[in-house]
């Protein structure tokens, strides 16, 4: 048995090295730590004891004491985890964790502590934490996977959410915002009577004007409801302004984008006064924008798509025309894994062929130069490494305004048709080592194959350079290829790429759109070995839940779950089948973790004993009801068999 603990505790070890975490192992170097446990043995006996490993993280002590056998994880007694008998302490990894802290805790000044218990091995494991105060009271925490929520830089947010229960900061954010769009739609509604396609397009433009006013010629002051030059003129020259400041090249392309914004400066409402606000619509968005949007917006270390989340917004609250555009806007938690999931790097050419709002973008932007070591570099990043396409006009106009205002450099973005682009073309222009694409949905049928999203993934795959990685977020329906052209173009894929994996993800990501999304991951222009064993992950409890009101939030468990997705993804931790499969794929398969999906955990001691409990109840209850012919081979109480 000791052997077998030995082996949990390195692999725990690996699991605190992984997340960043110092601690002690067996022992303590902190002097008031180590007094205490003097007489903390898990015998009751007063003697000295020492957990596995023990320490604190900013004011917090962590706790840990583990079990090789997943049966031996936690002892009760009424629902209440017991302590005060040896065998429970000494037998099971949850009662001695808590003991541990209970003692520590008595004996010392340190007043708020994380014990955890931990069962089992690397593939089948339960990882329990429990929070202990300084009067020995404790509150049991949901299982997790790592230990990435406790380091220095996440046990407070965890501390803050899990055990007061009280709002972040990002939570509290996020509120603000959906907050601040609706108030802003049902104003840009009331005192403008502005088209749904119409409103972002304001919204974008005088945020370019706010942009423009940081350091030359425009001011909110300026708009004075003058009706010989008008505050929409001189919104327009505001973004004019900065249009030309920004290098937005050519000439057709600044035409195209002031086109888009005519309607500032053309509608009569948004530029005559209102009599309820005593100035112009358009001075009183401006106001507003500047106070909520634009202080948020300017601070470039964010990879939050503000424009892209009131876009949503605003199509939510009107019914527009998004969805049936196919047009779902891709939230950000997303739009950060897939740059962890391609191990994006500061000198990769990244290319999204149907950009939306640039979240995409933005978000490998922020990434890139994070890891930036020097200005040139970050220079390079914002100006020739970040390419995309939007067929809408209005959104590209919102993607354009978006990079620009994240200092994009020239915002090299077009407004074509991505699937009218001849492949080698694209290559040549991006030289894109990195493709991420959330395509139209829903948009191809029989008569028109070319819209179905799965000709989008192989189009994507054919304009990136070879060994180019490409992760794509698409229904589920994509990789099972419903129809014999999608079947077709699943084959002629890994005829000329490798699919890597396949996640399935949260049924709630795209939150009010219902649609099952799964994330697909390629490598380009190396065709799929038949012998290659591809990954798919159930990821559908990611730690994202549905709030009333605000829509999918992120709990206390994101950065747990992501961890150990990425774990498993690259390879670092084993993982049961029922989380990953690894198998070889043929295009007729259905590429889903449901479909290669088979149980190969070995059923525990509890697991057999409750099955032997299960049977015995039944037969009892059979044999109470005078049916006890079902276990004797006889029928209906007589002697005759079938």
């Amino acid at each position: 048995m000791a052997r077998l603990e030995g082996k949990t505790d390195f692999w725990i070890g690996h699991l605190l090295e992984d997340a960043s975490i110092a601690l002690d192992y067996q022992s303590s170097q902190i002097k008031s730590i180590d007094d205490a446990l003097h007489t903390g043995s898990k015998k009751l006996n007063g003697k000295p004891g020492y957990p596995e490993y023990i320490g604190t993280v900013n004011d917090f002590l962590l706790v840990i004491e583990d079990k090789s056998n997943i049966d031996r994880h936690v002892y009760t007694d009424q629902n209440v985890i017991v302590t005060d008998k040896a065998n429970a302490v000494m037998n099971y990894a949850l009662n001695g964790a808590l003991h541990y802290a209970r003692t520590i805790l008595r004996n010392t000044s340190y007043q708020k502590c994380f014990a955890f218990g931990v069962s089992g091995n690397e593939k089948l494991h339960k990882i329990t934490p429990i929070y202990v105060n300084d009067r020995g009271d404790y509150q049991l925490l949901p299982d997790i996977e790592s230990f990435i929520s406790f380091n220095e830089h996440n046990i407070d947010e965890y501390y803050l959410r899990e055990v007061l229960h009280e709002s972040t900061n990002e939570e509290k954010t996020t509120a603000d915002i959906l907050k601040d769009a609706a108030t802003l739609h049902e104003e840009l509604r009331t005192y403008g009577q502005l088209k749904d396609t119409d409103k972002p397009l304001v919204v974008s433009g005088i945020l370019l004007a706010l942009r423009e006013g940081e350091s030359h010629n425009f001011s909110i002051d300026s708009l004075s409801g003058d009706e010989v030059k008008t505050d929409g003129q001189k919104i327009i020259e505001a973004i004019t302004a900065n249009l030309q400041r920004s290098n937005v090249q050519p000439q057709e392309k600044r035409d195209k984008l002031l086109n888009q914004f005519s309607i500032i400066a053309d509608s009569a409402k948004l530029n005559t006064k209102d009599s309820r606000l005593d100035m112009t619509p358009l001075r009183h968005y401006t106001e507003f924008i500047n106070k909520t949007i634009y202080r948020d917006i300017r601070y470039t270390d964010s990879s939050e798509d503000y424009l892209g989340r009131f876009y949503g917004e605003f199509m939510s609250y009107s019914g527009g025309d998004g969805q049936s555009l196919g047009i779902i806007l891709t939230p950000k938690h997303i739009t950060q894994l897939f740059c962890e999931l391609v191990d994006l790097k500061p000198e990769d050419h990244v290319f999204d062929p149907t950009c939306g709002t640039g979240g995409f973008l933005i978000a490998a932007m922020h990434n890139m130069l994070k890891q930036a070591t020097n200005d040139n570099q970050r220079r390079k990043i914002r100006k020739n490494q970040l390419y995309g396409i939007e067929l809408q006009d209005y959104m590209f106009t919102i993607a354009t305004t978006n990079m620009i205002l994240r200092g994009d450099g020239k915002s090299n973005l077009k407004n074509e048709d991505f699937l009218q682009e001849p492949a080698a073309k694209l290559q040549t222009e991006t030289m894109a080592t990195v493709g991420m694409m959330n395509p139209p949905y829903s948009q191809g049928s029989k008569t028109d194959p070319d819209q179905y999203e799965i000709n989008f993934i192989r189009h994507l795959l054919n304009s990136l350079l070879p060994g180019a990685r490409a992760a794509v977020i698409v229904p589920q329906s994509t990789m099972v290829g419903k129809s014999k052209a999608e079947r077709q173009i699943k084959e002629a894929i890994l005829k000329e790429h490798s699919l890597e994996g396949v996640i399935t993800c949260n049924p709630n990501t795209f939150y009010g759109v219902g649609t099952n999304p799964v994330i697909a991951v390629f490598t380009t222009h190396e065709p799929h070995p038949a012998d290659k064993q591809v990954k798919f992950i159930d990821f559908r409890d990611d730690g994202y839940k549905v709030s009333p009101h605000i829509g999918l939030v992120a709990t206390s468990r994101v950065k747990d779950r992501k961890q150990y997705l990425l774990d498993v993804w690259r390879g670092n931790v084993e993982a049961p089948t029922k989380f990953c499969v690894k198998s070889t794929v043929k295009p007729t398969d259905e590429w889903l973790h449901s479909f290669y999906y088979f149980n190969d955990e070995i059923p525990t001691d509890s697991d057999f004993d409750k099955s032997i409990g299960d049977y015995l109840d039944f037969e009892f209850s059979m044999i109470m009801a005078g049916r006890e012919y079902l276990f004797d081979g006889k029928v209906g109480g007589n002697d005759e068999t079938d």
